[in-house]
């Protein structure tokens, strides 16, 4: 699925649980030719990717960041630049906690194309298992 501008995008992975994935982020997976994850991405979701798939994490934690949020930034428009159609996973939702916003901007300004696919964020999830209702009437 090579183009001359590549595509992106930017995928709400869930909360964990990969049956809470929407359809829309295990089609991202599936057809991705490179997968960006985070940390908060279950290893399980990876399954779901094209062997041939060129899979990179760049996962942080409060000590340690494999890449930082500018290289992951370029990453994104390198490889996009390539032709190759990425799929960045985050945890939860990308605009929710995460860099999505400073992703997307970065994208806007190489001209490449991308979608932001929302993600069930852990705000929902957690009340929800626990029979707690977000909004009651």
């Amino acid at each position: 699925m090579n183009r001359e501008k590549g595509y992106v995008y930017l995928v709400g992975a869930g909360p964990g649980d990969p049956g809470l994935l929407t359809l829309k982020c295990k089609e991202c997976i599936a057809g991705a030719d490179v997968i960006v994850y985070d940390r908060l991405v279950s290893p399980r979701l990876l399954d779901y990717a094209d062997p041939a798939a060129e899979l990179i994490y760049v996962g942080k934690s409060p000590d340690r960041h494999t890449l930082k949020q500018e290289e992951i930034n370029q990453l994104l428009a390198d490889k996009a630049l390539e032709g190759k159609v990425v799929t960045r996973l985050k945890g939860g939702d990308p605009f929710v906690f995460g860099r999505g916003g400073e992703e997307a901007e970065v994208l806007v300004e190489h001209g490449i194309p991308f979608e932001i696919v929302p993600g069930i964020t852990s705000a929902i999830a957690v009340p929800a298992y626990a029979g707690i209702p977000v909004t009651h009437r």
